[in-house]
């Protein structure tokens, strides 16, 4: 094949256009993911960009500038533009030229050489973080700003590399209990050991990003056991802290008394505590202060676990910055954040440590196989004139509750008859119709954690074959037999939620059956223009939608 007959085109401005159709696609594809973000995934050509973080993700993953240039090389139509190429080995090449370490019980901040100091200390940001210098390319930080000068350093392009280490917590002995016949995967393992680092002060912080259904709740565990200390978790709802609390006690040694549940209900603070974000970050009317932040500093945790780290909220952020002298694992199946925040999550929390595709672990049969179709349902004429009399906004809720989306949510449900469905929708109101008129069960956040658990109960048993469920099963509901979800609406162009969502159907089934995912969007209209940003985590990670246009009924 000549290069012209190549699929990939880099452009000057680091973004790389891909075509679908190309037979060599899905190679490329799995190429440039650990070094290039997915922007825009229209039919029949998909759009990346070369960013600084995504470069600096793939340097702390082991990736080398050489590594990345020989990809776009080996599959680009045209040469890759020299600018593109310096741009690459400056971005990478950053990441390591700046480095904190302890030496004589001080904080110190080295630059690979000495123009690199003079330009960060030219910036008042800096500088006023600055103890004092030591040398032409070394000063003293206080450890009290170790956070707060890699944010800073990070926003003005200088990723900083962490040696600084840990300080031990609370020692806490525990095991797994392979005598029960549970033995990690081999990823997870891997995973665990990427993040561990031979217990060096290279380890002990970062994001380990696996797709959901894949255990990152035993990666986890397993990072807790390799470090024995007392370890803090913070999940995303009571539900998760209950299936956190449950995994720990069935493999591993800690017994009920030594782990903890921090919620609304009870507030145990034990060598292993689970807390929630909402809760940590609870605020009083009055004071508007964070009462609970105060959690961080319970017990000497040597371990603080962030589970689904890309819903880390600002507050956390704040009190991360000032506890880098802690271990941090940041767990999630995407680290696309909807806010922007990402830097924030490398400088904080940590780079990129390991990821594995999903495709990788379908074709393994760790995670289920899974379609995943979109199904255009079209406006009435009533409320097609109606649509396009409204704001903006309203024009996305109209299209988002789309009536006629109900005959289409039973037409799928008679489909796959027999089935574990999951209806899942943005909007209490069109969920609370749909239940009515499905005659199943009803989950929003209105519904009480004794009632959920209850409900969820019944679905996993088999007792009720249809749920109807709002964002609070976006994270961490383990419904192992779910086989097919139906998203009736979403939030905006969310790739986090629709990542989340499919991930509820995709823990691998006993009889090995394919799972569904069905995304009802109303035609010619704002929400099939969100719909192309949700989809573009799925299409990164290898799943093509099929589309289903209906016609125009009569109205």
């Amino acid at each position: 094949m000549s290069q012209m007959e190549n699929p990939l085109i880099v452009q000057g401005d680091r973004t790389l256009l891909l075509e679908v159709r190309h037979p060599k696609y899905s190679e490329v594809r799995d190429a440039l993911t650990p070094f290039a973000e997915l922007v825009k995934s229209p039919d029949y050509v998909h759009t990346y960009r070369l960013t600084p973080l995504s470069l600096w993700n793939a340097a702390a993953l082991g990736l080398h500038a050489d590594t990345v240039l020989n990809v776009l090389e080996r599959y680009a139509k045209f040469p890759v533009p020299a600018p593109v190429k310096s741009e690459i080995v400056r971005t990478m090449s950053r990441f390591g030229q700046l480095q904190l370490f302890v030496r004589e019980g001080e904080l110190v901040l080295s630059a690979a050489g000495a123009q690199i100091m003079e330009d960060i200390l030219s910036y008042a940001s800096i500088a006023n973080l600055i103890e004092r210098r030591l040398c032409e390319r070394e000063v003293i930080v206080p450890f009290a700003w170790r956070g707060v000068i890699k944010q800073s350093l990070l926003k003005l392009g200088y990723p900083v590399q962490d040696m600084a280490g840990y300080t031990d917590g609370e020692r806490v002995e525990m095991e797994l209990c392979k005598q029960r016949g549970f033995a990690l995967r081999d990823y997870q393992v891997a995973a665990v050991d990427a993040f561990y680092a031979g217990g060096s002060t290279s380890g002990g912080n970062g994001v380990i990003v696996l797709p959901c259904g894949a255990g990152k709740t035993l990666v986890g565990i397993e990072t807790m056991v390799r470090f024995g200390m007392a370890t803090l978790v913070l999940t995303s709802s009571t539900t998760s802290v209950k299936q956190w609390k449950s995994e720990i006690l069935a493999r591993t040694t800690l017994t009920e008394e030594q782990v903890g549940m921090y919620t609304g209900q009870e507030k145990q603070v034990r060598p292993v505590t689970i807390s929630t974000y909402q809760m940590i970050t609870h605020r009083t009317a009055e004071s508007g202060e964070f009462p609970h932040l105060s959690l961080f500093h319970e017990r000497d945790w040597g371990l603080i676990i962030y589970d689904e780290v890309h819903l880390l909220p600002a507050p956390v952020f704040r009190m991360t910055a000032d506890i880098q002298a802690k271990r941090r694992l940041g767990l999630t199946a995407t680290l696309v954040r909807e806010d922007g925040r990402a830097d924030d999550v490398f400088s904080l929390i940590g780079p990129k440590k390991y990821e594995l595709p999903w495709r990788q672990l379908e074709e393994q049969g760790f995670i289920a196989s899974a379609v995943c179709t979109e199904i255009r349902v079209p406006l009435s004429g009533l409320l097609k004139a109606e649509y396009m009399g409204v704001s903006e906004r309203r024009k996305f809720r109209i299209a988002a509750e789309n009536p006629d989306k109900t005959p289409v949510v039973k037409d799928v449900l008679k489909r796959h008859e027999g089935e574990q469905v999951l209806v899942i929708g943005h909007y209490v109101s069109q969920l609370e119709a749909l239940a009515s008129e499905l005659d199943v069960p009803l989950i929003t956040g209105k519904t009480s954690q004794e009632e959920r658990e209850v409900l969820y109960r019944k679905f996993r048993r088999g007792d009720i074959r249809t749920l109807v469920v709002s964002r609070v099963a976006n994270f961490a509901i383990d419904l192992p037999d779910a086989s097919v979800a139906v998203q009736v609406s979403g939030t905006f162009g969310s790739r986090q939620e629709e990542a989340q969502r499919l991930g509820r159907i995709l823990r691998p089934k006993k009889d090995g059956r394919t799972a569904h995912f069905y995304s009802l969007v109303s035609a010619e209209s704002k929400e099939e223009q969100y719909a192309h940003r949700r989809q573009m985590f799925l299409v990164e990670q290898g799943y093509q939608y099929r589309l289903q246009v209906l016609k125009q009924t009569s109205s």
